[in-house]
């Protein structure tokens, strides 16, 4: 992952994550990963320590088949 950048967009992060923007959306509401707001446009942007401490907690729930549980 690109570490350098401030910010991630939301296209961005799913791609990263192999999911779609609106399964981000829903783990914004739900709080699993928070996503800033720009004060200019309202968009979603993670940032990419913040996407890191996601995976290692997403890592942390596997299951053994290798499945993931959310919640």
């Amino acid at each position: 992952m690109n570490t350098s950048k401030k910010y991630f967009t939301i296209k961005e992060v799913a791609k990263i994550l192999g999911v779609t923007p609106l399964t981000l959306r829903n783990w914004d509401k739900k709080g699993e990963l928070k996503a800033y707001r720009n004060p200019i446009n309202n968009y979603r942007l993670y940032k990419p320590e913040e996407i890191e401490l996601f995976l290692r907690k997403i890592e942390s729930r596997k299951e053994p088949g290798g499945k993931i549980f959310l919640g």
